[in-house]
């Protein structure tokens, strides 16, 4: 309102001199009065812009930490905000898997108590093993719909090959014997061994390279009972 009613006496006194009706210092006063309010307003409003906080990434404000009117001093908290896309996923891989930890390698987790799996991908590790025998890890999550908070645990499942069309099978259905390895194939109601040539094994499955088509059912229970020919029935195919 001030600052209206300056602009306006500004036009009437510049209106007036140029009638002559008023003198050039009076107009030069009013001229004055109006830089000197304007001053003070850009003033205030620099006095206003520093109780303002500018946080330096997008993110979601959580729960205020000080009443209004409180005292604040620079070290105080005054609420917490989360960056929520990306999430980052830190954690340890054992030494020995450590080579495959490259940026970029993929990443599958989920949370607990759900069992929806989110795809992550590695961008950061540490420069050396630590005294436990493990490489702390760094990954990235999009989280573009920010469904995700962080500080969930997540169980994790690293992709260390990708093998197209490879056969798997379960660990127990593998029979040693004699410096070989065997799997009983289920056909036209018998048991049949074949020699197999194993490759990458996981906790609970083993790539077979040589001896399954892919379409044989193998036999993963009571292996070690069976012989060659022997009458199987199935309980379950899997």
């Amino acid at each position: 309102v001030q600052l209206k009613l300056a602009e306006d006496r500004v036009f009437r006194q510049d209106a007036l001199l140029k009638k002559e009706a008023v003198s050039k210092e009076a107009y030069e006063q009013v001229q004055t009065d109006l830089e000197t309010l304007r001053a003070d307003i850009e003033l205030i409003k620099a006095n206003i812009a520093l109780t303002e906080l500018y946080a330096p990434f997008d993110g979601v404000i959580g729960l205020r930490q000080i009443s209004e009117g409180a005292y604040a001093s620079p070290s105080t908290i005054v609420a917490k905000l989360t960056k929520l896309s990306p999430l980052k996923l830190e954690f340890s891989v054992n030494e020995r898997h450590a080579a495959y930890m490259k940026k970029g390698t993929k990443v599958k987790f989920h949370i607990e108590g759900d069992l929806k799996t989110f795809n992550a991908s590695v961008y950061a590790t540490e420069s050396k093993i630590t005294t436990v025998n493990t490489l702390s890890v760094r990954a990235l999550y999009p989280n573009a719909d920010q469904k995700l908070l962080p500080g969930y645990p997540a169980v994790l499942k690293i992709i260390l090959h990708e093998i197209p069309d490879a056969i798997a099978v379960p660990s127990e259905a593998i029979v040693p014997e004699m410096g070989t390895d065997k799997i009983f194939v289920y056909k036209k109601g018998k048991a049949q061994p074949v020699v197999i040539t194993k490759g990458l094994r996981t906790d609970a499955q083993v790539q077979v390279l040589e001896g399954l088509q892919i379409g044989d059912t193998i036999i993963t229970s009571g292996t070690l009972q069976l012989r060659t020919g022997l009458d199987v029935t199935l309980d379950n195919i899997y």
